[in-house]
């Protein structure tokens, strides 16, 4: 590694951390209503917004009301947004005049950004118009990391109340998710990255000269805006084709790295927002260790892989630094493991390099951060939920170690419970393993991948992996547009996003109905070294022991072939 590698790790890990506990505590007061330094601005916004929805915001639900609440409303953003890219021909802002896309399409990807997956089975600046792009897809990237947002604000008060059937309201909780949250820190990014040279306009596209005399179009379009909740939202869509390697979506060194920090900043922000939830910041901290922990095993394999000379041109008289291959120069192999490692860290899915290029063990941690279900971090909300999941887990295996009944900042961990957690984690083996098992399986589907043997079945791997995990990467050599594929990821990416957020609602309302028992010196302690640690490996043995046979057979097999 050069020295700038170190200074971009440096300043990746300050932009991330620095903020981390104060805008978990904006988030905190912005969800419980609190008055911030934004209210004056926008609570006369909030209120007109209830208003015209008719919603009463001092209105509770119980976990089934909110539930009934996100799942209507997400059918309605699935079948807007299907009507818009199915009839995009014949709707404005469309200077191309690109037709509407086909049904299996328009349904992948309605239900691709209403998950929070950004699965791409398209490329955006050949097929999608500027309105498709802004009040298609752009309103699903705030909306449904704000569901996202919401879901963890409902556990984190099922873990905080006690003897209580009521977990707030899911208008309330989307509308101030948006409004105070995801808004003000898309503009100021997005106002960052118009001064970097992203291009914000509804300019025709341009047509240019190349030195070699060749015809090349130029894409333009409202770019920045798109970019800054792609990655703040942790959505991941690009708005070109090869989205964060493009030159005008990515077009900085500087550029690079607030993208690639925005991936993680609302993510371990939350951590801290749950801490102030359950009154015990030092929670907050344990699960922050665990996921920097994680983090930097990921990042440390990825990198070391990449930085290696490329094995199949070892006999060649030339001087390797690093494999390049499907790298963009300007950023070169460790940031390109960086973003690697980030993105899929969280579910954010944007690239800036290909990462079907990477080295089969390069690969493998992009792979296995999503098959561990993007809790690494993860998406807004998602990620944390879906870690504690896992905390709840380990508390649960703790408690039959030592024989007490398992209990989590005072609530039983009780069958109920148990039960609920354990259908979480049949959620990504049957997304990844059976879908994908068909995909590798059958003639027609299994003609998508592009290479033979174990990278080809990686590819297949990674498709339906990051699907399952809402994640939205791929590896390139994987032709994703075909009507069995865009069905059946489809089905993945909803099996991913509710089979999660159902049993933690769930879960959230049976845990707010119970009271909490006071916690002394015989409680088991769920913040010191040891539970980071039992935390840790939790995460890594249910992950390994499901998926391992697979990795056997894809990039562990790929790598032993060398």
């Amino acid at each position: 590694m050069h020295d700038y590698d170190w200074l971009l790790l440096a300043a990746f890990l300050l932009l991330v951390l620095a903020p981390a506990p104060f805008l978990g505590r904006y988030f905190y007061r912005v969800m419980e209503g609190q008055r911030t330094w934004l209210s004056p601005l926008l609570q006369p916004v909030e209120r007109l917004c209830y208003r015209v929805a008719g919603v009463d915001p001092e209105r509770e639900q119980s976990w089934r009301g909110y539930a009934l609440a996100l799942l209507a409303f997400t059918l309605v953003c699935l079948l807007a947004l299907m009507s818009i890219l199915l009839l995009q021909g014949a709707l404005p802002l469309n200077p191309q005049q690109l037709a509407g896309l086909s049904l299996p399409l328009a349904f992948n990807t309605a239900v691709s950004f209403v998950t929070n997956t950004n699965w791409q089975a398209y490329s955006g600046e050949a097929q999608l118009s500027y309105f498709s792009q802004m009040i298609g897809l752009g309103v699903q990237n705030f909306v449904s990391p704000a569901v996202g947002l919401a879901v963890l604000v409902v556990l984190c008060r099922g873990l905080a109340r006690q003897s209580n059937d009521c977990l707030g309201n899911f208008w309330v909780d989307i509308t101030r998710a948006v409004l105070y949250g995801l808004l003000p820190l898309c503009l100021v990014l997005a106002v960052l990255l118009v001064w970097q040279g992203v291009p914000q306009n509804f300019s025709d596209y341009v047509s240019a000269t190349t030195l070699q005399g060749s015809e090349q179009t130029l894409p333009m379009g409202p770019a920045a805006s798109q970019i800054a909740i792609k990655q703040l939202g942790t959505n991941g869509g690009g708005f070109f084709g090869v989205n964060s390697a493009h030159p005008f979506e990515n077009p900085t060194a500087l550029s690079n790295l607030l993208e690639l920090a925005s991936i993680l900043l609302i993510p371990a922000a939350l951590v801290f927002t749950f801490g102030h939830y359950v009154r015990d910041l030092r929670q907050s901290r344990a699960i922050l260790a665990s996921m920097l922990l994680l983090f930097v095993i990921g990042l440390g394999v990825c990198a070391w892989a990449e930085l290696q000379p490329n094995p199949a041109l070892a006999g060649l008289p030339i001087e390797q630094v690093g494999s390049l291959e499907g790298k963009e120069a300007r950023f070169g192999s460790f940031a390109s493991a960086l973003w690697a490692t980030t993105t899929t860290a969280a579910s954010n899915g944007s690239v800036n390099a290909m990462h079907d290029s990477f080295s089969a063990l390069g690969g493998l941690v992009p792979l296995v951060n999503m098959l561990l279900g993007e809790i690494v971090f993860g998406g807004v909300g998602a990620g944390l939920y879906g870690m504690l999941l896992f905390v709840l887990i380990a508390v649960f295996l703790a408690g039959l170690m030592i024989g007490r009944t398992p209990a989590y900042l005072g609530k039983k961990l009780e069958a109920r419970e148990v039960r609920l957690m354990v259908a979480t984690l049949l959620v990504m083996p049957v997304g990844v393993l059976v879908f994908g098992a068909l995909a590798a399986s059958f003639a027609g589907p299994a003609a998508s991948i592009g290479n033979p043997g174990p990278h080809g079945f990686s590819q297949a791997l990674y498709a339906y992996g990051s699907a399952t995990g809402n994640n939205g990467s791929a590896f390139a050599g994987f032709t994703a547009d075909t009507p069995y594929h865009n069905l059946m990821l489809g089905l993945a990416m909803l099996l991913g996003r509710f089979g999660y957020i159902l049993p933690v609602l769930a879960i959230a309302g049976s845990l707010a109905a119970k009271r909490a028992a006071p916690q002394g010196q015989n409680s088991f302690p769920t913040h010191g070294p040891l539970f980071v640690v039992l935390l840790t490996l939790t995460i890594l043995l249910v992950g390994g022991l499901t998926f391992m046979p697979a990795l056997a057979l894809g990039p562990l097999a790929e790598h032993l072939a060398f």
